[in-house]
Parts: structure tokens; C-alpha cells; sequence
């Protein structure tokens, strides 16, 4: 992706982009329902590498499975590119892991830029203690054998509701996570950028006591002025 646009998404918020996204019409690009398992002090940011589950059937999810070198699951683990980041459909079903913590360690000693899986991680305090930004929906400790079937990679998924296209730009930061399509990535990424300075002139000036109303969403002129001045001062 766009090293500028990476850039930018970095320091925006999840729910500055969802502003940007509803202007567009885009109503339903947060992954609903996953949390981060720590906080990195860094947004997660890359392009869209892909995991589908489907329901498991018992012949052919028995442990054996593991032992395959095709096994999709990790297959996805070692081909993910790096700077991507592995977003899992586990069809909002929590009841079995998605992936564990070794798995993740792999990903992430690769150069994988994050994963998220509407599903859970087994081994969650750990992958929570990697230096690689996961989200999920809850704890887990079952292999995912138990209800999920590792079924396709890189193809067009549903995660937590929200439909992801290989190659979306993905963001996540300590509240959730949303879902760029790719072809729009760069623009919304400069309008969030400008959308967010504003708002730290904002709540600047909000802690100085000013009223919202004319100041956000700005119907003053007045305002416009006191901003670029700050924004010169700042060199924002």
C-alpha cells in the first residue's frame, strides 16, 4: 500500500474514519464485536491477507489435520505477506480458537502487521504480550477443529459482519477496527488526516472552556481563522 497513506492511517482514529466512510455511504465497515488483547500504542495498519472457516464436519477435522503441510490454516500463517494483516472469518463463533499463540508468534516473526478474527485466540494472555496487534472476541481454548473448518485463503470473507475484500485497507486502534475498501484508501486517509487535526485544535479548545456549538462541527468562520493560526503555531 501507500507508504504516506500507512503513515496517516497511523495517527487516526477508527471513529474518524467511520465519519469519513458514512459520508461515502459506507455504513457497516467496523468489524463488529473484537477488542484488542493489548494495547500497542500504535494503530494497526495494512493491507487485507484473508482466512475463511466454515462449520466443521468430524470426519474431516480430527487432529491428523495438523500434520498436513496444506493445511489452510497454516498455510495462511507462513504465506501472509508481510505488512498485511491476517483477518480471520470464524463465522463469530468463539466457541473454539482461531489460532493460538505460537501460531501468532509465526506471523508475527514474518512481518505481519496484525490479526484480527471475529472468533478467539486460545493462549490469549500471551498473543496479548506479542509485539503485533490482535483482536478478537474473547478467550477460546479449543482447537478450532472442534467447530471450524479452515476452508479458504485470500478470498473475499464476512468478519464480524463486515464484508473484507483481499487487499482492504485494515485499522484497528485500542477500541476496534474498521475496514477501507482499497480503492478509496488513499483519499480517506487524507481526509481523515485533516479531519483529525482539527479535532485536536478542538478539544484544545473545548478544555479552554469554549462551547461546542459553530466550533463542531464548525459553522463559524470565525473558527476557521482561530485554526489556522493554531495549526501554523503547531505546525500541524
Amino acid at each position: 500500500m501507500n507508504e504516506a497513506t500507512r503513515e496517516k492511517l497511523m495517527g487516526v482514529s477508527v471513529a474518524t474514519l467511520a465519519t469519513a466512510l458514512f459520508k461515502r455511504g459506507l455504513r457497516n465497515q467496523v468489524i463488529q464485536g473484537v477488542h484488542p488483547l493489548g494495547r500497542k500504542g500504535r494503530n494497526m495498519v495494512g493491507p487485507a491477507f484473508t482466512l475463511r472457516y466454515m462449520p466443521a464436519r468430524e470426519d474431516r477435522n480430527q487432529l491428523s489435520e495438523f500434520l498436513k503441510p496444506d493445511h489452510p490454516q497454516r498455510v495462511a500463517i507462513e504465506t501472509c505477506p508481510e505488512g498485511h494483516v491476517l483477518v480471520m472469518d470464524s463465522r463469530k463463533d468463539a466457541r473454539a480458537a482461531s489460532a493460538g499463540d505460537i501460531l501468532i508468534t509465526r506471523l508475527m516473526v514474518r512481518g505481519g502487521a496484525g490479526v484480527v478474527t471475529d472468533g478467539g485466540f486460545r493462549d490469549a494472555a500471551t498473543i496479548a504480550e506479542l509485539d503485533i496487534p490482535a483482536y478478537h472476541s474473547r478467550p477460546s481454548s479449543p482447537t478450532n477443529l472442534t467447530t471450524n473448518e479452515a476452508i479458504a485463503i485470500n478470498e473475499p470473507i464476512g468478519c464480524g459482519d463486515a464484508p473484507v475484500f483481499p487487499g482492504d485497507v485494515i485499522v484497528g486502534d485500542d477500541d476496534c477496527v474498521i475496514v477501507i475498501p482499497a480503492g478509496i484508501a488513499d483519499e480517506i486517509a487524507n481526509e481523515a488526516f485533516e479531519m483529525t487535526v482539527y479535532e485536536d485544535f478542538v478539544v484544545e479548545k473545548v478544555k479552554a472552556g469554549e462551547t461546542i456549538i459553530g466550533l463542531y462541527p464548525r459553522t463559524k468562520d470565525e473558527h476557521l481563522a482561530a485554526f489556522q493560526e493554531w495549526r501554523k503555531a503547531n505546525g500541524r
